[in-house]
């Protein structure tokens, strides 16, 4: 193979790992939501930042890869790692981060009757 083919096969394979990335990163923001309740304003707010962060890194990608030439293939290597990653592990993930939801509202509501029970005793 060429030379060249091998460099389009190299910037091919970042920005695939690059879609990953974005999810995973997306995947610690649907965790920290589910550990700390945010606003709506909160979590807007957060995407708005994480879009801007994945947008630097993919320009970055494509500058410093790419001397700044935009590649359809590269877009779609991005795209396609986060498709990949989002019906395989980001979907394990999310059916772990279900769980967690639900024993973090039991135990909120298992603690909410506890404090009932105890204020009726003193009454």
């Amino acid at each position: 193979m060429s030379e060249e083919i091998w460099y389009e096969l190299h910037l091919l394979g970042h920005s695939f790992l690059l879609g990953i990335w974005f999810l995973i990163v997306y995947d610690g923001f649907r965790l920290f939501r589910q550990i700390v309740p945010h606003h709506t304003l909160t979590v807007g707010l957060e995407d708005i930042g994480y879009w801007v962060y994945a947008a630097v890194r993919l320009f970055a990608l494509l500058y410093y890869e790419n001397d700044g030439n935009l590649r359809a293939y590269a877009i779609a290597g991005v795209f396609a790692g986060m498709f990949l990653y989002n019906l395989t592990i980001s979907l394990f993930f999310r059916k772990v981060l279900k769980k967690i939801r639900k024993s973090i509202k039991m135990k909120k509501e298992r603690k909410k009757d506890e404090g009932k029970e105890k204020n009726k005793g003193n009454v």
